[in-house]
């Protein structure tokens, strides 16, 4: 045999497939993107909007135009993938430009992107080469095909992967070889078992049923589930799926209405239907849903055992868009809430993960670690008196339903007040009533939640993590209902500053009630002082001009201490709710040197013990914080191929976070500490370290002595995994396997777009 023929047959055998027999995209193709291209393409915040999540999103192309846009003066078109275009034309009408298509001599696009990667290799678990913007902030060029050569020139380190350890000779050429056969694209839509489609039915003969009633309880239910990925039979299949409005009824193929917000006019018959989720689920959009028989019977029994009463269906109009309690009044308020309460981490996801994938609008507003309680529904007077509720719901309209650039201050005036009307009425409606351990919710393991914030992202776990925060929330309807339809219902991603000013405005005045709901738990007399410590220096401004005063007369009845009273209500709330604590934590909150989990195996229980030295302190004292970025992963092996992962958390330390601007002249990095908790705690990691079980305590002693960038570079070298180093996605979408692992359910690829260079 020649060489030549060898080598044919080396690649037949090496690589599965033939030179000239053609590729298959779901076989051969989607794989590659899914591990090495998703991690940055997909969702809105996609570089050049190129989704490499399912073959759609690849035929769709790229856009020079950005989603994310903090500036713009008038809001964009929407190019929602898989509802605002369907197919190719249909995209090139609205200026995508393919990435496949070769034309006037020239190899398609990402032919050459990947080309032009291959050809300038990273070194080996090295430092970027000075100057390469990875940031989110950065500019995309976006070059269409006839600007490649000036891109090139101008970007010699900008091919794809970007600025990451690149692919495999096999995928390398996989992929070029696919591109020259045409780019053909042969995806299988998600079928529904057999057990899902009889539930799909079930639930849209519920949703789709005759009477007023029934219109408006599947209108309320779909604003409250439109973002969910909803599954059936405990997520076993792995299909997930989604709520839309359709012009087809139950039976057809469904042709969903494209409407800018779940509560905009669909201006059309219509039908609610239940479709699969298509391409690659990824962890930062998956914000899931179960649904199931006895929870379709849960959904009967709250809305319709009841005789409530409507006369007339509401619009569509700007007011009712601003006013969900004015919208819905008609349906008992116990029965809304009761459902968010039942799912209550679900609908904080929705509006701390979502629906935007890259949130600092909003999320700036948030300190970076707090706990959240709920109201519970028996002592909820929006729920129990029908006076009081009469009078507070005209006040709880909210703002961005109109975004004129001249109108912003006049826009936040006025719904300021609005909501600060509400708070008097209902501080004097509550003084009253003293606040009673039986008015904290707690039926299930929903009712206590963490809140991490990494600058502009965050993440949402059940239970108490982490050391006892500077700030609590307590949330009864009318705030988890405001912040519901504020920043998921009502926020337009691809809206203009004034819409997102509007937006960020009032979640400022929202989470400001919520904390201070929270200080009624606690003694009169320490309202004011911690209120005091949450609202530092430029805070006290604000306090002043823009907020209502807290009640510091109304006595609490929970009989907590004085001194430390956050402190001892914090732990009271531990102890009395252990059994609906999801997320026990002796690391964070070290009992008697007990500082790991009884069922972790011996050589975690050493590893945790000595991770649990990097908590409870502050920069100051361990200077090494300084140098952390704010989501580590560390990955731990121990015992025959097996392996823990932790997230190693940054909680930033702010003044105040009550303004809009200016978040890094209120920040205080001294104050800065750090939560080390197992399992994969944000969607976007900045960074990996890889280590043995036995190097855990090394690894913790070389933290802490670290006291300057050389002393930190020497840990980065001997166990980081930098964006260049040779075996960086296999350490990468190990992540990824690890949440398929333990929690299926809630398993998705990982953003690599926050990746810093260490």
């Amino acid at each position: 045999m020649s060489c030549r023929g060898l080598l044919a047959v080396l690649m037949v055998s090496v690589w599965g497939v033939a030179w000239g027999e053609p590729l298959s995209y779901q076989r051969d193709i989607q794989p590659i993107f899914t591990a090495k291209c998703v991690a940055c393409h997909a969702c809105y915040d996609s570089p050049c909007q190129l989704n490499l999540g399912s073959g759609e999103g690849a035929l769709r192309g790229a856009n020079k135009l950005p989603v994310y846009d903090g500036t713009r003066t008038e809001a964009q078109p929407t190019t929602r993938l898989y509802l605002d275009a369907h197919g190719e034309a249909a995209w090139r009408r609205k200026e995508f430009h393919s990435v496949l298509d070769a034309g006037a001599g020239q190899a398609a696009l990402m032919s050459r992107m990947l080309e032009l990667g291959r050809s300038q290799p990273l070194a080996a678990n090295r430092k970027l080469p000075e100057g390469l913007d990875i940031g989110l902030d950065r500019v995309n060029r976006c070059p269409l095909p006839s600007e490649f050569e000036t891109y090139a020139r101008d970007n010699e380190h900008a091919g794809m992967p970007f600025a990451v350890a690149g692919l495999d000779e096999r995928e390398y050429t996989t992929l070029q070889r696919w591109i020259e056969q045409g780019a053909r694209v042969d995806e299988r839509p998600v079928r529904p078992s057999v057990g899902e489609a009889a539930q799909i039915a079930q639930w849209e003969q519920m949703l789709n049923a005759s009477g007023m009633r029934q219109a408006l309880v599947s209108r309320w239910l779909y604003e409250h589930l439109f973002i969910a990925h909803l599954y059936f039979d405990e997520g076993r299949t792995g299909h997930f799926f989604q709520l839309v409005r359709s012009r087809t009824p139950t039976g057809q193929p469904v042709d969903p209405i494209a409407t800018r917000a779940p509560n905009h006019d669909p201006g059309t018959a219509f039908f609610y239907r239940i479709r699969p989720i298509e391409g690659v689920i990824v962890h930062k959009t998956h914000i899931t849903y179960p649904l199931s028989q006895a929870r379709l019977e849960r959904v009967r029994s709250l809305f319709f055992s009841s005789d409530w009463r409507l006369d007339t269906l509401p619009g569509y109009g700007t007011q009712r868009r601003a006013n969900p309690f004015e919208t819905f009044e008609a349906i008992p308020a116990q029965a809304r809430y009761q459902f968010m309460l039942d799912n209550a981490e679900y609908f904080v996801r929705t509006f701390i993960r979502g629906p935007v994938c890259r949130g600092q609008i909003a999320t700036d507003v948030i300190r970076d670690n707090f706990w959240v309680l709920f109201q519970d529904p028996r002592h909820d007077l929006y729920l129990t008196d029908a006076t009081y509720r009469a009078s507070a719901t005209p006040l709880l309209a909210m703002p961005g339903q109109a975004d004129d650039m001249g109108e912003l201050l006049n826009f936040w005036n006025t719904y300021r007040e609005k909501r600060n009307r509400y708070e008097q009425l209902r501080s004097q409606a509550y003084a009253e009533t003293p606040a009673e351990w039986a008015d904290i919710w707690s039926e299930n393991d929903n009712a206590l939640l963490t809140v991490f914030r990494q600058h502009d992202s965050a993440s949402v776990r059940k239970g108490l993590i982490g050391e006892i925060p500077q700030t609590l929330w307590w949330m009864d309807f009318p705030l988890l209902e405001r912040t519901y339809y504020q920043l998921v219902v009502n926020f337009d991603v691809y809206g203009n500053v004034s819409h997102q000013g509007q937006t960020r405005l009032y979640f400022d005045l929202i989470r400001n009630g919520a904390e201070v709901n929270f200080l009624r738990l606690l003694p009169a007399d320490a309202r004011q002082p911690i209120l005091n410590q949450w609202y530092e220096k430029s805070g006290q401004l604000k306090l002043w001009w823009a907020y209502t005063d807290v009640d510091t007369t109304t006595p609490s009845a929970l009989g907590v201490e004085q001194n430390d009273s956050k402190g001892a209500f914090a732990e009271q709330l531990i102890e009395r709710h252990a059994a609906i604590n999801a997320s026990p934590d002796r690391i964070n909150r070290c009992l008697n040197g007990h500082c790991y989990r009884d069922a972790a195996p011996a050589p975690l229980q050493l590893a945790e013990q000595a991770l649990s030295r990097l908590t409870n302190r502050i920069a100051a004292s361990l200077p090494v914080i300084d140098r952390l970025p704010e989501a580590t992963v560390l990955r731990v092996e121990y015992g025959q191929g097996q392996r823990e992962i932790y997230s190693l958390l940054r909680n930033r330390a702010h003044t105040n976070v009550a303004f809009m601007f200016g978040e890094q002249r209120r920040y205080q990095p001294r104050r800065d500490t750090l939560t080390v908790y197992p399992g994969v705690l944000s969607s976007y990691p900045n960074f990996m370290f890889s280590l043995s079980a036995d190097e855990v305590p090394a690894f913790v002693g070389a933290l802490e002595r670290a006291q300057d960038q050389a002393a930190f570079d020497r840990v980065v070298e001997r166990w980081g995994i930098r964006r260049s180093h040779p075996d960086f996605w296999r350490h990468f979408n190990d992540l990824g396997a690890y949440l398929s692992e333990t929690d299926p359910v809630e398993a998705g690829v990982l953003d690599m777009n926050r990746y810093q260079n260490l």
